[in-house]
């Protein structure tokens, strides 16, 4: 995705901080987040339908990214029954398409993203501790990829920066 409009000489809003793990509401993170998709996908018309919903609460269901198998298994757990991998793929591809997750590619895996109404270049901070993953959205980086690759003639389709490291939780353990 291209890198949003910035005016010139402006400076990109402050991010939080990694969040601690004893310190965050992640219920109601999963609920705003619901509520976000919810209220997007009917406005674009976009069917977001029990299935899709029911895999982007389990995306969300930690600040882990998560695997299409393991979303499989917790379908599986709470049904009592199979769901075919490609169904959950389907899902996860419209979850992609409307701006709701963000595959992390290194990880083959994927988050629920914390800006979905904003088209955004997708930078990640990845806990190699605890596997806890943080969005950037830092347009100065966006910018900075797109001017170097345009540099050497090369046209960006998409860009994802992951950043492998540690958070401050598992720093101060």
């Amino acid at each position: 995705m291209p890198p949003p409009a910035t005016a010139p000489g402006s400076t990109p809003t402050p991010r939080a901080p990694l969040r601690s793990h004893s310190a965050h509401d992640h219920g109601a993170c999963i609920e705003e987040a619901m509520e976000r998709a919810r209220t997007l996908c009917a406005g674009r018309g976009a069917r977001l339908t029990q299935l899709r919903e029911r895999v982007l609460r389990l995306v969300w269901s930690s600040h882990r990214p998560r695997g299409a198998y393991a979303v499989l298994d917790d379908l599986a757990q709470q049904d009592g029954r199979t769901v075919a991998p490609l169904t959950v793929y389907r899902a996860l591809d419209f979850l992609v398409e409307q701006g709701l997750v963000h595959r992390i590619e290194s990880l083959n895996a994927y988050i629920g993203c914390t800006e979905p109404g904003q088209t955004h270049a997708g930078q990640f901070l990845v806990c190699q501790c605890c596997g806890n993953a943080a969005e950037l959205n830092d347009p100065e980086i966006a910018r900075a990829v797109a001017e170097g690759a345009r540099a050497r003639g090369f046209t960006a389709v998409r860009q994802t920066v992951e950043v492998i490291g540690t958070c401050p939780a598992c720093r101060g353990a």
